[in-house]
């Protein structure tokens, strides 16, 4: 009788054994666990980027690459993330010690590029009046198989000033604005006071400036020497157009709206010609991140910004000497005046007008080279972009007149960058286009044209 109890007594010992050995496991299964799965997420939640972080993934594996940098007032920052996302492909990477970044893709597509604000230094944020998500880009392959997109960090400090130093900040933007369109505006007036033509193509004209510029950089060679050899190839592009379309349908006596549909359809080809050595992205010329100069005021510019207002009124003085008292300048104002009698004076107008088509596409690739440091970036169609203004400033400052066309594109690029106090900055193109309706009405031929010009 006294046996079962202590049988008894052994099964419950044994199973006392089981259960805590069994708990036991239990537990350390479970810490195993947590020390394998948890540590080290909860440590890349708290943990800043270190700079050990990869800043390339996929290189090796896909053959088409999206890059960019990260700046804060052209001091690179590290340690940032970038996300890269699109086509059921995402990679993360963050930024080295120049804030440079790159990725590589399998496809052709359009990648969606996610900057973590988190990740930026205290207090620091990517402001962009013209984006509501300024830290999310989208980044399109282009047939070249690479696309840049770069985030400038500190961009909307301007906000915080009253509303008298935006206003002359949006001036003194505005001058440099103008001048650069002044300079394009000028050769698209020549070429409508010698021939006629509203030439459409001038928009590519511009972006081939910059392109040219790109292609000089991509060989090692200075930008300092690239811009003059940009402008150099803008100008022999601009011959080989007169030489090989302008002149022979001239020649043929076509009329001056055939001309210019011809140039709508060589607007149209050239830029998607430009779409496909340069792809959809943007890319950026060297020396685009250049530090900014405190002037007067809250008003800053950047070094390239100062360089590109001296180079501009440099060159349009020169211009303006150039027409005002070179024999080959009065007598392109004299075709301009009137053709038929500058032709009976004895002035050669082939000649002549073979030089304003080299003047104009040089005047018109400096302006494309100055303006890809202005958006900043080089795009396929970013000529295209200001061609309406070109010709509100054209038709503003007079039909023909080359001084008119300064003028009228200085109060374009003022009115442009100073509407956007009021209106939203997608829409500031509007306003010059607004003013132009208005002072044609009160002035139709213009600031500094004739009435005989119209008509």
């Amino acid at each position: 009788m006294e046996i079962t109890p202590m049988i008894a007594g052994r099964a419950r010992s044994a199973g006392q054994r089981f259960v805590v050995s069994l708990l036991a496991g239990l537990v350390a299964v479970l810490a195993l666990l947590l020390g394998v799965g948890v540590g080290p997420a909860m440590a890349e939640s708290t943990d800043p980027p270190s700079s050990e972080q990869p800043s390339e993934v996929g290189l090796d594996e896909n053959p088409f690459r999206v890059s960019g940098n990260v700046k804060l007032n052209s001091e690179p920052l590290a340690g940032v993330h970038i996300t890269v996302t699109g086509g059921g492909y995402t990679a993360d990477v963050y930024t080295d010690a120049e804030g440079q970044w790159r990725v590589g893709v399998p496809e052709k597509e359009t990648y969606t590029v996610i900057l973590d604000e988190q990740t930026l230094p205290e207090g620091i944020a990517v402001i962009d009046e013209a984006d509501e998500t300024p830290n999310e880009k989208e980044a399109e392959i282009g047939p070249s198989g690479r696309v840049t997109m770069n985030f400038f960090i500190g961009r909307g400090e301007r906000n915080t000033v009253s509303f008298f130093d935006q206003l002359v900040e949006r001036l003194v933007n505005g001058l440099n604005f103008g001048l650069m369109l002044g300079l394009a505006a000028i050769g698209l007036s020549l070429v409508f006071g010698t021939t006629g033509i509203s030439n459409f193509a001038h928009a590519e004209m511009v972006t081939f400036g910059a392109v040219a510029a790109l292609f000089f950089v991509g060989f090692d060679i200075p930008i300092w020497a690239a811009i003059p050899l940009a402008i150099a190839a803008s100008a022999a592009f601009g011959l080989t157009l007169d030489a090989g379309l302008w002149r022979p349908l001239r020649r043929r006596g076509v009329g001056v709206v055939q001309l210019m549909i011809v140039s709508i359809g060589l607007s149209l080809a050239v830029r998607y010609v430009f779409q496909f050595f340069i792809g959809g992205g943007t890319e950026q010329l060297p020396g685009n991140d250049s530090p900014t100069i405190q002037l007067f005021g809250a008003v800053q510019l950047s070094v390239i910004d100062l360089v590109s207002m001296g180079l501009s009124v440099l060159v349009i003085v020169a211009f303006s000497l150039w027409l005002l008292y070179t024999r080959m300048g009065k007598a392109t104002r004299a075709i301009s005046d009137n053709p038929s009698l500058a032709a009976a004076s004895g002035i050669d107008v082939d000649g002549v007008v073979r030089v304003v088509w080299v003047v104009a596409a040089a005047l018109a690739g400096l302006a494309g080279v100055l303006y890809a440091y202005y958006r900043p970036g080089i795009r396929w169609d970013m000529g295209a972009q200001i061609l309406l203004l070109l010709f509100a400033a054209v038709t503003l400052g007079g039909l023909g007149t080359a001084f008119g066309a300064l003028i009228g594109a200085i109060i374009v690029g003022v009115l442009t960058e100073v509407s956007s106090l009021w209106i939203p900055a997608d829409l500031r193109f509007a306003a010059a286009l607004v003013v132009l309706i208005l002072i044609l009405l009160l002035r139709p031929q213009g600031i500094l044209g004739r009435r005989s010009r119209i008509g």
